[in-house]
């Protein structure tokens, strides 16, 4: 085989050094990259190899700019969410075997959704998934004239024709919430809600619904919350503010990072939970289920979410025929280690 010509220290190994690791021409190896016909079997494979061992890796980015397709995802998440971490691992594991990349943009405290989605769109991204966007349903409408777009994680009322709305049934996850504690003895049980959080008003909904059903409209008791630690952390206080006669026995908190404020408020308090106190959380993160914690929740189909959200996005750009109105997939709820029995008396 001939002499591999020098690569720079620091300097990309290109389609020349490859050639010349090879025997063949660069508009061969070009060929092969692209995995285009002319190359026979023997020739791909020696280009492959000449390519591994000098560590040639493919310029994506200047095969975008070439082409009229960029093939990519963008996906728009928070970076405070675990949720969305794990929805993201999936969108990857679903775009990737049907030869989509993904591009992500965050969402932070100092970085909100309009600069996260125009950063999208500067990289010619194909079509945007947006993990529990907050902006108006205008907006939504607005983008969806430029490119497809997937909301993931919220209810759009109404939806806008062109947007393609994935999310869980929330208002049935907060009924098996209180379905499982009232099943385990609890009859005051309270709702740290999740304010203006996409999906609060749903699981507020189900959980008022819940205990009508089970005949407990005078033991509802929703209280201001919110989708962090913080949230939950201010809502336990409230409630360890009550004389101890008049503390619920149970909480739903509207999200794991709500839940894990609550968790570490009681505990502080020397309140034990599940022995005074049961908690229940929404999401079955990976947080939830770090064994220090042990989070009764209610857990989010991600890899169907993530499928479905793709999917739709795909079959946007391929001009295939897409059921208007939302996908909505069903949750399942998750018993661990912080819900139990009320304590007797």
């Amino acid at each position: 085989m001939p002499t591999t010509p020098a690569v720079p220290d620091g300097k990309r190994p290109t389609l020349a050094h490859v050639a010349a690791r090879a025997g063949v021409s660069v508009a061969l190896v070009s060929i092969v990259m692209r995995g285009a016909y002319g190359a026979s079997a023997t020739t791909r494979e020696r280009v492959l190899k000449a390519a591994e061992e000098i560590g040639y890796r493919p310029d994506t980015r200047a095969r975008v700019l070439r082409s009229n397709r960029s093939r990519l995802l963008g996906v728009q998440f928070g970076l405070r969410h675990p949720f969305h971490t794990d929805l993201v691992e999936r969108i990857y594991a679903a775009a990737e075997p049907v030869g989509y990349q993904v591009a992500l943009s965050a969402v932070a405290p100092s970085r909100g959704e309009r600069q996260a989605v125009e950063a999208l769109l500067a990289d010619r991204c194909e079509a945007l998934v947006l993990l529990g966007p907050e902006v108006p349903a205008a907006r939504l409408a607005q983008l969806a004239t430029q490119v497809p777009v997937v909301s993931v994680a919220r209810r759009l009322r109404p939806a806008p024709p062109a947007v393609d709305v994935v999310r869980t049934a929330d208002d049935e996850g907060a009924r098996q919430a209180v379905d499982h504690l009232v099943a385990l003895g609890h009859r005051t049980i309270a709702h740290i809600d999740g304010g203006k959080a996409p999906g609060a008003a749903d699981r507020r909904r189900g959980y008022r619904t819940a205990m009508h059903r089970h005949g407990l409209d005078d033991q509802v008791h929703v209280l201001p919350g919110g989708p962090t630690e913080e949230d939950g952390a201010r809502g336990a206080r409230t409630l360890l503010g009550e004389p101890p006669t008049a503390r619920p026995s149970a909480v739903l908190a509207f999200n794991d990072r709500c839940a894990t404020g609550v968790l570490d408020t009681l505990l502080r308090a020397g309140v034990s939970v599940p022995g005074e106190i049961s908690v229940v959380g929404f999401d079955d993160t990976s947080l939830a289920r770090l064994a220090h914690i042990d989070l009764t929740t209610v857990a989010q189909d991600v890899p169907r979410l993530a499928e479905l959200a793709v999917g739709r996005a795909i079959a946007r750009l391929d001009g295939e025929a897409v059921a208007e109105g939302e996908s909505v997939v069903p949750p399942h709820l998750v018993v661990r280690g912080t819900t139990a029995p009320p304590a007797a008396g």
